[in-house]
């Protein structure tokens, strides 16, 4: 458990960083001078590396296993904050959030492989959504601690002394991590892959699961309304549109984050015991997200009410655990020395649905002089878009999922005493 935490306190310190930008996006508008467009671009780059280097993570996972993976991790994303909190120019600060983006980008993925051979399989649901837990502790400290920091001393200090954790936690993975216990049956992940051809076969055995694209389309349709709002255009949206001043509105988007940890054990506790919730629990996120976007957005007059806005952070607390949901999927559907590469399959969605709809309400917002109604009807574009997936591939992944399981239970009473 020890173990594990490190790994967690790995990922903790990548979402702290992350999230960084959401309590600091109008003060690097003013900092560099830069319209809405530009503003998005931070976030939108630093998704599209993440995105990006799903795959090949998961592919790095499998073949070198989570500690090697997870130092090269705090290393670069130590360094892009540091280069952050240095940034006298737009172009330095965007190179900053890649390569934070690309260090990010190699933590969830080796935490959850972290997890699998630590922790029995059947406890893989709720190990997964308290990963998810504690990362969503450091979205916490970007909205309380990073923000009150940023306003009484300013850029640089206080993104100086956010760099100084991502050494701290360098110091304790070089020390304690393990990639397994020991006596763990399994051979070292470098001895397991090897051989010609062994990335295009890994990427399509894993792609040709419909659990894997099922995965994949859950993790994209729930995730995104609560990244983009808790990444960049929160904010912005209940200061500028919404008329509250930056302590409330800082206060919605801790909001966002309590529901979401204390929706994550609900849902951890739910698929754990009852399996057939998993699509149920995903759709229903999805519907409610989309409701509560849908009244606040055609809500009459300039503002919506206090109360409205509560119960929608609260509810926007729900999209981290489902996304999660994916990988509830996609985890069956692989065996374990794929499951990494899986994994980044699956958590590539919801990166690149968020990645769009940065980029779409930053353009709609200059297209339509700061109309946020107009750009924040986009979320309705790609939740669209992300259900008629799922919908389209569940019957599929979950017949599968049963043939898997009934051919594990056939070998498990033929495998000799």
């Amino acid at each position: 458990m020890a173990v594990w935490g490190i790994g967690v306190a790995v990922y903790f310190v990548a979402i702290t960083y992350r999230t960084s930008l959401g309590v600091a996006g109008l003060d690097a508008a003013e900092r560099f001078h830069i319209n809405a467009s530009a503003l998005s671009t931070f976030s939108l780059l630093q998704l599209l590396v993440y995105a990006g280097m799903q795959i090949p993570v998961g592919l790095l996972v499998d073949r070198l296993g989570p500690k090697k993976v997870l130092t090269l991790g705090v290393v670069l994303y130590t360094v892009g904050q540091f280069g952050f909190a240095l940034s006298s120019s737009y172009g330095m600060a965007l190179g900053s959030r890649a390569l934070l983006g690309c260090g990010d980008a190699m933590t969830f993925i080796s935490v959850l492989r972290l997890g699998s051979q630590w922790f029995p399989a059947r406890r893989g649901p709720m190990i997964a959504q308290i990963a998810a837990l504690v990362g969503m502790a450091g979205n916490l400290v970007s909205t309380l601690v990073l923000a009150r920091f940023l306003h009484s001393f300013g850029w640089t200090p206080t993104f100086v002394a956010s760099a100084a954790g991502g050494i701290v936690v360098l110091i304790v993975l070089l020390l304690f991590l393990k990639d397994r216990p020991e006596g763990f049956a399994s051979p070292p992940p470098s001895a397991q892959h090897t051989g010609p051809g062994f990335v295009r076969r890994q990427i399509a055995e894993s792609w040709r699961e419909p659990g894997t694209r099922l995965g994949m389309w859950v993790h994209f349709t729930t995730q995104f309304p609560a990244m983009v709002f808790l990444l960049l255009w929160g904010l912005p949206f209940l200061v500028e549109a919404q008329g509250l001043s930056r302590g409330t509105a800082g206060e919605l988007l801790t909001l966002v984050v309590l529901s979401n940890m204390a929706v994550g054990l609900i849902y951890g506790q739910v698929i754990a015991r009852h399996h057939a919730a998993r699509m149920p629990l995903a759709l229903g996120t999805v519907l409610a997200t989309a409701l509560m976007w849908a009244i606040v957005l055609c809500w009459p007059g300039a503002h919506a009410p206090m109360g409205l806005l509560i119960v929608l952070c609260a509810v926007l607390g729900a999209c981290g655990p489902a996304s999660m949901i994916g990988f509830d999927f996609a985890r069956p559907a692989n065996p374990p020395e794929r499951l990494g590469t899986a994994s980044g399959i699956v958590n590539m969605g919801g990166f690149t649905a968020s990645m769009t709809t940065l980029f779409a309400i930053g353009v709609l917002l200059d297209a339509t002089g700061d109309n946020y109604r107009i750009a924040f009807a986009s979320i309705f574009v790609v939740e669209a878009l992300g259900v008629s997936q799922m919908l389209r591939l569940r019957r599929r992944a979950v017949r599968r999922e049963r043939e898997r399981l009934v051919v594990s239970r056939v070998e498990a009473v033929h495998v000799p005493a």
